[in-house]
């Protein structure tokens, strides 16, 4: 590749440090025929991408071996897309600007549904086939994994193996069965597919077959090979202490979504809410311990220079350890001026304690999910909060400075009615109005209002997703009854979250309308602006698929779900 050339290129492009590599702490290894190379991919833009825990483990396990190379790539945007084609140039990975057809594997990590589309145009933009069943074995092998890959159906016809839950022992395994299964010629590719589909926790969707009843349900879902396990055991990993974390992150050359440093404090949630599929697909819960959680925030300090670190899990608090943890964390570098977030708060027992922390962590905002606004709905969903808690909770925040607060709500769950909506209302204005009792204003409340997604692996996964027309008269009652210049209600677009449940629930048989509106032009589905319902309606018409099928159609308990072969 012409460097000066691609340089040049660059200027013309919005965001050029997005494509241009060499980060601090990125590692670039020389090539040579030993060792196995490796490239992880993103199908969204370097800003979240890079942004993904899963991308920063991967990279330092592949990094680490003496065996392999790891290198990055991420969905470029329509910009530098169209730099790429006008000028005939391949996609190719951050570290040495290689085509990222020149690696043997390529790993997509797949976080959203909505990012399908953009698995397909990496691979369009890098020269490889977008069909599995007609790569050619001297193609790369194209292997996804990530919370989307629980329910990996829908990206059956694209994908070659998918890894079923956590990656950092399974990764290995990979490296080493490809190594011992590489060879060239006819039948390569099949063969190393064989010997992965022996891997725990690696499901290679050509060795199965799946059979449909006359009204489009499952009929049979059933391998076709001997030797391939009827059903894929997830992966898991029991020690997060002796499990590897990479100190050493990147640090990107341009702002990212989550631009700190990240410690996972803690895998799993103790809790069980009947609409969480991270809770259920993350069991058991396992803590990270203080001890190594000190040792590795000195460590990536010293390795980066952030000013922020942030403990990071699905509810943070649960840790046992954590009002010692951020004491210590700001003992050892709150003379560095480093502070300390905590993402994840619930409303619960646990909040007693958040008094007590809240003039330790950084005041960038309070954010709790209550995601029900009635008593009676939060029971029915298993989220079991005391308000008492919350409110005295809230009262101390507002003492200690916190001025604003960010709320989560669902509507369109099972069985909510109109004053359950109204009820939403009602614990926004009191949350706001909670602040009077300590200087007599009125705190300022953002409530992001999501609908009900149904989702694979969840005690809810067989419950209908409201249709588009019912979630809109819902927003329109409570936009009547929420009336306040001191909060900001934000309706995750509807149509998105209705396409995200079609292909949640999905079988193997979208994978011709996720190809029909690649085709027509459907990529960064899951970014508000270019989101193209008409492209993917036309799809679903041409396709001959009816989505609501998939999104509003209640499940009975005698069918076969397309993800039903996962074990968790």
């Amino acid at each position: 590749m012409d460097t000066k050339k691609l340089e040049e290129l660059l200027l013309t492009v919005q965001k050029p440090g997005r494509y241009t590599g060499g980060e601090w702490n990125s590692v670039k290894k020389e090539w040579t025929q030993d060792k196995v190379k490796f490239l992880l991919a993103f199908p969204d833009v370097y800003e979240v991408g890079m942004s993904n825990l899963g991308i920063k483990i991967l990279y330092g396990i592949l990094n680490g071996r003496d065996d392999s190379l790891c290198e990055r790539v991420f969905a470029p945007w329509r910009d530098f897309e169209a730099v790429l084609r006008n000028n005939s140039i391949d996609l190719f990975s951050l570290e040495s600007r290689k085509p990222v057809k020149d690696f043997d594997i390529i790993g997509f990590s797949l976080a959203y549904e909505l990012s399908y589309t953009n698995v397909l145009n990496i691979l369009d933009l890098g020269g490889i086939t977008k069909l599995s069943a007609q790569r050619s074995d001297d193609e790369p092998l194209v292997i996804a994994g990530g919370p989307v890959s629980f329910n990996p159906e829908p990206m059956t016809d694209f994908i070659d193996a998918f890894v079923i839950g956590e990656g950092e022992e399974v990764v290995n395994e990979i490296v080493e069965t490809y190594k011992g299964s590489r060879v060239q010629g006819p039948g390569s590719r099949k063969k190393i597919l064989r010997e992965l589909a022996k891997i725990k926790g690696v499901y290679v969707p050509s060795f199965y077959k799946v059979s449909y009843n006359a009204d489009g349900t499952i009929g049979e879902f059933a391998p076709i090979e001997e030797g391939i396990p009827a059903r894929i055991e997830k992966r898991m990993v029991k020690d997060l202490d002796s499990a590897f974390y990479p100190a050493k992150q990147i640090v990107p050359n341009i702002q990212i979504v989550h631009d700190r440093i990240v410690i996972e404090i803690m895998r799993g949630c103790g809790h069980a809410c009947s609409f969480c599929q991270a809770s259920s697909v993350y069991r058991p819960c396992r803590t990270r311990s203080a001890k190594r959680i000190m040792n590795l925030a000195k460590e990536s300090y010293a390795a980066t220079g952030y000013d922020e670190i942030s403990l990071l899990s699905l509810s943070s608090v649960d840790h046992p350890g954590l009002k010692d943890i951020i004491e210590s964390l700001n003992r050892e570098l709150g003379r560095r001026s480093v502070s300390v977030s905590v993402p994840s708060l619930r409303i619960e027992e646990t909040l007693k304690d958040l008094p007590l922390l809240i003039s330790k962590v950084k005041k960038s905002g309070l954010t709790f999910a209550p995601e029900a606004g009635s008593e009676r709905i939060r029971r029915k969903i298993n989220k079991n909060i005391n308000m008492d808690n919350l409110f005295s909770a809230l009262c101390e925040s507002f003492r200690a400075g916190w001025r604003h607060v960010k709320l989560y709500f669902m509507i369109g769950l099972p069985g909510e009615e109109r004053d359950d909506i109204l009820k939403i209302a009602e614990l926004i204005y009191k949350v706001s109005d909670t602040r009077r009792q300590i200087d007599g204003k009125s705190a300022n409340v953002t409530a992001s209002i999501n609908p009900f997604v149904p989702k694979p692996h969840t005690l809810l996964e067989r419950a209908a997703m409201d249709d588009v027309k019912t979630l809109e008269e819902k927003r329109a009652i409570l936009k009547e009854a929420m009336r306040s210049k001191f909060v900001e209600l934000d309706f995750h677009p509807f149509n998105m979250s209705y396409l995200e449940a079609v292909f949640a629930r999905g079988d193997r048989r979208l994978g011709k309308v996720i190809f029909e509106a690649w085709q027509k032009g459907a990529k960064f589905d899951g970014w508000r602006e270019m989101f193209n319902l008409a492209l993917w309606a036309e799809s679903f018409t041409s396709a001959g698929i009816d989505p609501r099928f998939y999104a509003n159609r209640e499940r009975t308990m005698d069918e076969i779900l397309p993800w039903g072969f996962i074990k968790l």
